[in-house]
Protein backbone atom coordinates (compact mmCIF):
# COMPACT_ATOMS: atom_id res chain seq x y z
CA UNK A 1 0.00 0.00 0.00
CA UNK A 2 1.21 3.46 -0.85
CA UNK A 3 2.53 5.48 2.05
CA UNK A 4 0.10 8.24 2.98
CA UNK A 5 1.36 11.77 3.39
CA UNK A 6 1.84 13.08 6.92
CA UNK A 7 -1.42 14.05 8.59
CA UNK A 8 -2.29 17.55 9.70
CA UNK A 9 -4.67 18.77 12.38
CA UNK A 10 -8.24 18.82 11.10
CA UNK A 11 -10.19 19.58 14.25
CA UNK A 12 -10.40 23.29 13.45
CA UNK A 13 -11.62 22.59 9.93
CA UNK A 14 -14.27 20.15 11.17
CA UNK A 15 -15.52 22.65 13.76
CA UNK A 16 -15.60 25.42 11.19
CA UNK A 17 -17.66 23.35 8.77
CA UNK A 18 -19.76 21.35 11.22
CA UNK A 19 -22.59 23.84 11.27
CA UNK A 20 -23.05 23.84 7.52
CA UNK A 21 -22.38 20.12 7.19
CA UNK A 22 -25.14 19.37 9.69
CA UNK A 23 -27.54 21.16 7.32
CA UNK A 24 -27.14 18.18 4.97
CA UNK A 25 -29.13 15.19 6.16
CA UNK A 26 -28.15 12.84 3.32
CA UNK A 27 -24.85 11.03 2.95
CA UNK A 28 -23.04 11.70 -0.34
CA UNK A 29 -21.40 8.77 -2.11
CA UNK A 30 -19.61 9.24 -5.42
CA UNK A 31 -17.08 7.47 -7.63
CA UNK A 32 -16.71 4.38 -9.80
CA UNK A 33 -19.50 3.18 -12.07
CA UNK A 34 -18.43 -0.37 -11.20
CA UNK A 35 -18.79 0.19 -7.45
CA UNK A 36 -22.01 2.20 -7.95
CA UNK A 37 -24.47 -0.75 -7.82
CA UNK A 38 -22.96 -1.97 -4.54
CA UNK A 39 -23.13 1.47 -2.93
CA UNK A 40 -26.69 1.83 -4.24
CA UNK A 41 -27.65 -1.53 -2.73
CA UNK A 42 -26.21 -0.54 0.65
CA UNK A 43 -28.01 2.82 0.45
CA UNK A 44 -31.35 1.09 -0.17
CA UNK A 45 -30.85 -1.34 2.70
CA UNK A 46 -29.81 1.47 5.03
CA UNK A 47 -32.93 3.48 4.17
CA UNK A 48 -35.21 0.46 4.57
CA UNK A 49 -33.76 -0.51 7.96
CA UNK A 50 -33.41 2.96 9.51
CA UNK A 51 -36.26 4.88 7.91
CA UNK A 52 -33.78 7.68 7.18
CA UNK A 53 -33.18 9.33 3.83
CA UNK A 54 -31.17 7.11 1.49
CA UNK A 55 -27.65 8.31 0.71
CA UNK A 56 -27.24 10.09 -2.61
CA UNK A 57 -25.11 7.82 -4.80
CA UNK A 58 -23.51 9.21 -7.97
CA UNK A 59 -21.62 7.45 -10.76
CA UNK A 60 -18.88 9.75 -12.05
CA UNK A 61 -15.96 7.34 -12.52
CA UNK A 62 -13.08 6.58 -10.20
CA UNK A 63 -11.04 9.64 -11.17
CA UNK A 64 -14.04 11.96 -10.97
CA UNK A 65 -14.95 10.48 -7.61
CA UNK A 66 -11.54 11.17 -6.12
CA UNK A 67 -11.67 14.71 -7.48
CA UNK A 68 -14.99 15.30 -5.71
CA UNK A 69 -13.97 13.45 -2.54
CA UNK A 70 -10.61 15.21 -2.24
CA UNK A 71 -12.07 18.68 -2.85
CA UNK A 72 -12.36 19.48 0.83
CA UNK A 73 -14.24 18.97 4.09
CA UNK A 74 -17.82 20.13 4.59
CA UNK A 75 -21.29 19.67 3.18
CA UNK A 76 -20.27 20.51 -0.40
CA UNK A 77 -17.92 17.52 -0.60
CA UNK A 78 -18.54 13.78 -0.83
CA UNK A 79 -18.34 11.63 2.30
CA UNK A 80 -17.41 8.38 0.56
CA UNK A 81 -16.06 7.49 -2.88
CA UNK A 82 -15.99 4.14 -4.64
CA UNK A 83 -13.00 3.16 -6.74
CA UNK A 84 -12.10 0.39 -9.15
CA UNK A 85 -8.41 0.90 -8.38
CA UNK A 86 -6.38 2.06 -5.40
CA UNK A 87 -5.95 5.79 -4.81
CA UNK A 88 -3.01 7.33 -6.70
CA UNK A 89 -0.21 9.36 -5.10
CA UNK A 90 -1.43 12.42 -7.01
CA UNK A 91 -4.90 11.97 -5.50
CA UNK A 92 -3.47 11.52 -2.02
CA UNK A 93 -1.70 14.86 -2.54
CA UNK A 94 -4.88 16.51 -3.82
CA UNK A 95 -6.71 15.35 -0.71
CA UNK A 96 -3.93 16.56 1.57
CA UNK A 97 -3.75 19.94 -0.17
CA UNK A 98 -7.45 20.40 0.60
CA UNK A 99 -7.28 19.28 4.22
CA UNK A 100 -8.57 15.75 3.66
CA UNK A 101 -5.91 13.92 5.61
CA UNK A 102 -7.82 11.29 7.60
CA UNK A 103 -9.16 8.64 5.23
CA UNK A 104 -10.07 4.99 5.67
CA UNK A 105 -9.52 2.64 2.72
CA UNK A 106 -11.70 -0.45 2.37
CA UNK A 107 -11.13 -3.35 0.00
CA UNK A 108 -14.69 -4.62 -0.57
CA UNK A 109 -14.23 -7.42 -3.10
CA UNK A 110 -13.12 -8.24 -6.62
CA UNK A 111 -14.44 -7.65 -10.09
CA UNK A 112 -13.45 -9.19 -13.37
CA UNK A 113 -12.97 -6.81 -16.25
CA UNK A 114 -15.16 -8.30 -18.92
CA UNK A 115 -15.52 -8.02 -22.66
CA UNK A 116 -19.02 -8.80 -23.86
CA UNK A 117 -21.17 -9.05 -26.97
CA UNK A 118 -24.88 -9.11 -27.57
CA UNK A 119 -26.60 -12.48 -27.22
CA UNK A 120 -27.71 -11.91 -30.81
CA UNK A 121 -24.07 -12.47 -31.84
CA UNK A 122 -23.71 -16.15 -32.76
CA UNK A 123 -19.89 -16.32 -32.61
CA UNK A 124 -18.33 -18.27 -29.73
CA UNK A 125 -15.87 -15.49 -28.96
CA UNK A 126 -12.47 -16.07 -27.42
CA UNK A 127 -9.66 -13.52 -27.67
CA UNK A 128 -6.11 -13.42 -26.39
CA UNK A 129 -4.75 -10.29 -24.76
CA UNK A 130 -2.36 -9.91 -27.69
CA UNK A 131 -5.27 -10.00 -30.16
CA UNK A 132 -7.12 -7.38 -28.13
CA UNK A 133 -4.04 -5.15 -28.15
CA UNK A 134 -3.66 -5.55 -31.90
CA UNK A 135 -7.29 -4.53 -32.31
CA UNK A 136 -7.36 -1.49 -30.04
CA UNK A 137 -3.84 -0.05 -29.71
CA UNK A 138 -3.12 3.24 -31.46
CA UNK A 139 0.24 1.97 -32.77
CA UNK A 140 1.83 -1.38 -33.46
CA UNK A 141 5.50 -2.37 -33.91
CA UNK A 142 6.55 -2.30 -37.58
CA UNK A 143 9.14 -5.07 -37.12
CA UNK A 144 11.97 -2.65 -37.92
CA UNK A 145 12.33 -0.97 -34.55
CA UNK A 146 9.66 1.63 -35.19
CA UNK A 147 5.87 1.91 -35.00
CA UNK A 148 2.99 2.35 -37.41
CA UNK A 149 -0.58 3.50 -36.98
CA UNK A 150 -2.76 0.46 -36.28
CA UNK A 151 -3.88 -0.80 -39.72
CA UNK A 152 -6.30 -3.48 -38.49
CA UNK A 153 -9.91 -2.75 -39.42
CA UNK A 154 -11.40 -6.26 -39.30
CA UNK A 155 -10.96 -8.92 -36.65
CA UNK A 156 -9.83 -11.26 -39.43
CA UNK A 157 -6.97 -8.83 -40.19
CA UNK A 158 -5.50 -9.89 -36.84
CA UNK A 159 -6.16 -13.61 -37.22
CA UNK A 160 -7.96 -15.32 -40.12
CA UNK A 161 -9.73 -17.53 -37.58
CA UNK A 162 -11.53 -14.49 -36.14
CA UNK A 163 -14.76 -13.17 -37.68
CA UNK A 164 -14.54 -11.06 -40.84
CA UNK A 165 -16.37 -8.19 -39.16
CA UNK A 166 -15.34 -4.61 -38.41
CA UNK A 167 -13.58 -3.96 -35.11
CA UNK A 168 -15.94 -1.85 -33.02
CA UNK A 169 -15.31 -1.69 -29.27
CA UNK A 170 -17.22 0.52 -26.83
CA UNK A 171 -15.26 1.29 -23.69
CA UNK A 172 -14.81 3.69 -20.79
CA UNK A 173 -13.15 7.14 -20.93
CA UNK A 174 -9.75 7.98 -19.40
CA UNK A 175 -11.37 9.22 -16.16
CA UNK A 176 -12.67 5.73 -15.44
CA UNK A 177 -10.95 3.22 -13.19
CA UNK A 178 -12.21 0.58 -15.59
CA UNK A 179 -10.16 2.22 -18.34
CA UNK A 180 -7.07 2.28 -16.09
CA UNK A 181 -7.54 -1.39 -15.27
CA UNK A 182 -8.13 -2.35 -18.90
CA UNK A 183 -4.92 -0.63 -19.98
CA UNK A 184 -2.87 -2.17 -17.20
CA UNK A 185 -4.34 -5.69 -17.20
CA UNK A 186 -5.11 -6.21 -20.88
CA UNK A 187 -3.25 -3.76 -23.11
CA UNK A 188 0.07 -3.98 -21.27
CA UNK A 189 -0.05 -7.78 -21.13
CA UNK A 190 -1.01 -7.96 -24.79
CA UNK A 191 1.82 -5.61 -25.73
CA UNK A 192 4.62 -7.42 -23.90
CA UNK A 193 5.10 -10.29 -26.30
CA UNK A 194 5.16 -8.31 -29.54
CA UNK A 195 8.47 -8.07 -31.47
CA UNK A 196 10.92 -5.63 -29.91
CA UNK A 197 8.71 -4.63 -26.98
CA UNK A 198 10.74 -6.44 -24.32
CA UNK A 199 13.89 -4.64 -25.47
CA UNK A 200 12.06 -1.31 -25.60
CA UNK A 201 10.80 -1.76 -22.04
CA UNK A 202 14.39 -2.20 -20.84
CA UNK A 203 15.77 0.67 -22.90
CA UNK A 204 12.98 3.25 -22.55
CA UNK A 205 10.23 2.40 -20.06
CA UNK A 206 8.39 5.69 -20.70
CA UNK A 207 8.16 5.03 -24.45
CA UNK A 208 7.05 1.46 -23.79
CA UNK A 209 4.31 2.69 -21.46
CA UNK A 210 3.16 5.26 -24.03
CA UNK A 211 2.94 2.76 -26.88
CA UNK A 212 1.37 0.02 -24.78
CA UNK A 213 -1.21 2.32 -23.17
CA UNK A 214 -2.57 4.48 -26.00
CA UNK A 215 -5.95 3.45 -27.37
CA UNK A 216 -6.65 4.13 -31.01
CA UNK A 217 -8.74 7.17 -31.94
CA UNK A 218 -9.47 6.42 -35.57
CA UNK A 219 -12.85 4.77 -35.04
CA UNK A 220 -12.60 1.12 -33.89
CA UNK A 221 -12.41 2.11 -30.20
CA UNK A 222 -15.26 4.35 -29.06
CA UNK A 223 -15.31 6.08 -25.67
CA UNK A 224 -18.86 5.52 -24.44
CA UNK A 225 -18.82 7.60 -21.24
CA UNK A 226 -19.35 6.50 -17.65
CA UNK A 227 -22.87 5.13 -18.19
CA UNK A 228 -22.51 1.40 -18.83
CA UNK A 229 -26.19 1.17 -19.79
CA UNK A 230 -25.36 3.12 -22.95
CA UNK A 231 -22.82 0.46 -23.91
CA UNK A 232 -25.50 -2.22 -23.55
CA UNK A 233 -27.79 -0.25 -25.86
CA UNK A 234 -25.02 0.07 -28.45
CA UNK A 235 -24.20 -3.64 -28.30
CA UNK A 236 -27.85 -4.45 -28.84
CA UNK A 237 -27.95 -2.05 -31.81
CA UNK A 238 -24.79 -3.58 -33.36
CA UNK A 239 -24.47 -7.28 -32.60
CA UNK A 240 -20.93 -7.37 -34.07
CA UNK A 241 -19.56 -4.81 -31.60
CA UNK A 242 -17.94 -5.57 -28.26
CA UNK A 243 -18.19 -3.72 -24.96
CA UNK A 244 -15.76 -3.32 -22.07
CA UNK A 245 -16.96 -3.03 -18.46
CA UNK A 246 -16.85 -4.70 -15.06
CA UNK A 247 -18.09 -8.29 -14.69
CA UNK A 248 -20.75 -7.17 -12.25
CA UNK A 249 -22.44 -5.22 -15.03
CA UNK A 250 -22.23 -8.19 -17.41
CA UNK A 251 -23.73 -10.35 -14.66
CA UNK A 252 -26.63 -7.93 -14.18
CA UNK A 253 -27.30 -7.91 -17.95
CA UNK A 254 -26.72 -11.60 -18.66
CA UNK A 255 -30.14 -11.80 -20.33
CA UNK A 256 -28.85 -9.42 -23.03
CA UNK A 257 -25.10 -10.04 -23.11
CA UNK A 258 -22.59 -12.89 -23.11
CA UNK A 259 -18.92 -12.77 -22.29
CA UNK A 260 -15.93 -13.04 -24.59
CA UNK A 261 -13.47 -15.57 -23.18
CA UNK A 262 -10.00 -14.13 -22.58
CA UNK A 263 -7.08 -16.49 -23.16
CA UNK A 264 -9.72 -19.22 -23.33
CA UNK A 265 -11.08 -18.56 -19.81
CA UNK A 266 -14.68 -17.41 -19.28
CA UNK A 267 -15.51 -14.68 -16.78
CA UNK A 268 -17.36 -16.23 -13.83
CA UNK A 269 -17.45 -15.75 -10.08
CA UNK A 270 -15.33 -18.87 -9.70
CA UNK A 271 -12.61 -17.94 -12.22
CA UNK A 272 -12.34 -14.41 -10.83
CA UNK A 273 -12.10 -15.65 -7.24
CA UNK A 274 -9.53 -18.38 -7.94
CA UNK A 275 -7.34 -16.19 -10.15
CA UNK A 276 -7.63 -18.25 -13.34
CA UNK A 277 -9.44 -15.43 -15.14
CA UNK A 278 -6.61 -13.18 -16.33
CA UNK A 279 -8.35 -9.83 -15.98
CA UNK A 280 -9.52 -9.25 -12.41
CA UNK A 281 -9.11 -6.27 -10.10
CA UNK A 282 -9.83 -5.24 -6.51
CA UNK A 283 -12.63 -2.79 -5.69
CA UNK A 284 -12.43 -0.17 -2.94
CA UNK A 285 -14.23 2.59 -1.17
CA UNK A 286 -12.73 5.46 0.79
CA UNK A 287 -14.28 7.15 3.83
CA UNK A 288 -13.70 10.76 4.86
CA UNK A 289 -13.33 10.32 8.61
CA UNK A 290 -13.80 14.02 9.40
CA UNK A 291 -17.44 13.55 8.35
CA UNK A 292 -18.19 10.48 10.48
CA UNK A 293 -19.51 12.41 13.49
CA UNK A 294 -20.89 15.33 11.50
CA UNK A 295 -23.03 13.91 8.70
CA UNK A 296 -26.11 12.18 10.19
CA UNK A 297 -26.23 8.43 9.63
CA UNK A 298 -22.61 7.91 8.57
CA UNK A 299 -21.93 5.36 11.32
CA UNK A 300 -25.05 3.34 10.56
CA UNK A 301 -24.46 3.43 6.81
CA UNK A 302 -20.89 2.19 7.16
CA UNK A 303 -22.09 -0.60 9.45
CA UNK A 304 -24.60 -1.62 6.78
CA UNK A 305 -22.07 -1.43 3.94
CA UNK A 306 -19.54 -3.57 5.81
CA UNK A 307 -22.05 -6.03 7.28
CA UNK A 308 -21.96 -9.78 6.71
CA UNK A 309 -25.39 -9.45 5.09
CA UNK A 310 -23.93 -7.07 2.49
CA UNK A 311 -20.33 -8.15 1.79
CA UNK A 312 -20.26 -11.67 3.21
CA UNK A 313 -19.93 -14.80 1.08
CA UNK A 314 -23.70 -15.00 0.60
CA UNK A 315 -24.40 -11.28 0.93
CA UNK A 316 -26.68 -9.23 -1.27
CA UNK A 317 -23.73 -7.62 -3.05
CA UNK A 318 -22.60 -11.05 -4.28
CA UNK A 319 -26.09 -11.41 -5.73
CA UNK A 320 -25.38 -8.26 -7.74
CA UNK A 321 -22.11 -9.54 -9.17
CA UNK A 322 -19.40 -8.81 -6.58
CA UNK A 323 -16.83 -11.52 -5.99
CA UNK A 324 -16.56 -11.53 -2.17
CA UNK A 325 -13.34 -11.40 -0.18
CA UNK A 326 -12.08 -14.47 1.62
CA UNK A 327 -13.53 -14.47 5.17
CA UNK A 328 -10.24 -13.47 6.83
CA UNK A 329 -9.68 -10.54 4.47
CA UNK A 330 -13.28 -9.46 4.86
CA UNK A 331 -12.95 -9.32 8.65
CA UNK A 332 -9.81 -7.18 8.29
CA UNK A 333 -11.61 -4.75 5.98
CA UNK A 334 -14.66 -4.68 8.22
CA UNK A 335 -12.55 -3.89 11.29
CA UNK A 336 -10.62 -1.15 9.46
CA UNK A 337 -13.81 0.67 8.41
CA UNK A 338 -15.77 0.33 11.62
CA UNK A 339 -12.78 1.48 13.67
CA UNK A 340 -11.86 4.27 11.25
CA UNK A 341 -8.34 3.01 10.55
CA UNK A 342 -6.34 5.78 8.91
CA UNK A 343 -5.07 5.08 5.40
CA UNK A 344 -1.31 4.52 5.40
CA UNK A 345 -1.07 3.74 9.12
Amino acid sequence: MKKYLGSCAIAAIVLATAGSAMARDQIKVTGSSTVFPYSQAAAEEYANKTGKAAPVVESVGTGGGFKAFCGGIGEDFADITGASRAIKDSEVKLCADNGVTDITEALIGYDGLSIAVSRANTTDWSLTEEQIFKALAAELPDGKGGFIANPNQMWSDIDPALPATKIVAFGPPPTSGTRDAFVELVMHDGCKGLPGMADLQKADADKWNEVCSRMRQDGPFVEAGENDNLIVQRLEADANSIGIFGYSFLFENSDKLKDVKINGVPATFETIADGTYPVARPLFFYVKNAHRDVIPGMKEFLEEYMSDAALGQDGYMAERGLTPLAPEKFKEAQKAVLEGKKFGS
